[in-house]
């Protein structure tokens, strides 16, 4: 399904698309339907969400520079159901260190795929070996709280 809909920015930083009502009743998913979402030929999956009686779609700053868009930007928007299943890959450091907490393992298993996947880019998004690791620890420690 394509639309045409601006990049809005909400907050400091936080910026979404909406989505017409018309276009998540055609999905016929229910108000949160998983999704594939192209922008300016880039594709990523993501969920639609209902804010504030609006439905909207995440565009994270990943997605902007990947899409070549900003906050303002009218595009047009393919949509398409998004039915695979939804798996993250967990870097090896971080499996590794899963392996040897059974609590923060179980916890991280019951995570949603975006909650999994929040973790990972943490980690993946370091720059520094000794940053990584105390992301690492630090989502560990998280997890065992949860």
């Amino acid at each position: 399904m394509r639309f045409r809909a601006a990049v809005e920015l909400n907050g400091k930083t936080a910026t979404g698309i909406e989505v017409p009502a018309e276009v998540v009743t055609a999905l016929g998913q229910g108000r949160r339907p998983p999704v594939t979402a192209t922008i300016n030929g880039f594709t990523y999956r993501t969920s639609v969400a209902v804010l504030g009686g609006r439905f909207l779609m995440p565009v994270s700053a990943q997605v902007r520079q990947d899409a070549d868009v900003a906050a303002g930007d009218v595009v047009d928007v393919d949509l398409e159901l998004d039915e695979a299943p939804r798996t993250v890959t967990v870097p090896d450091d971080l499996a590794e260190a899963l392996a040897l907490d059974a609590a923060a393992a179980a916890a991280f298993g019951r995570l949603s795929y975006s909650h999994q996947q929040r973790h990972v880019l943490a980690i993946q998004s370091a720059k520094a070996p000794e940053t990584r690791q105390r992301r690492i620890a630090k989502t560990v420690a998280d997890l065992k709280q949860a």
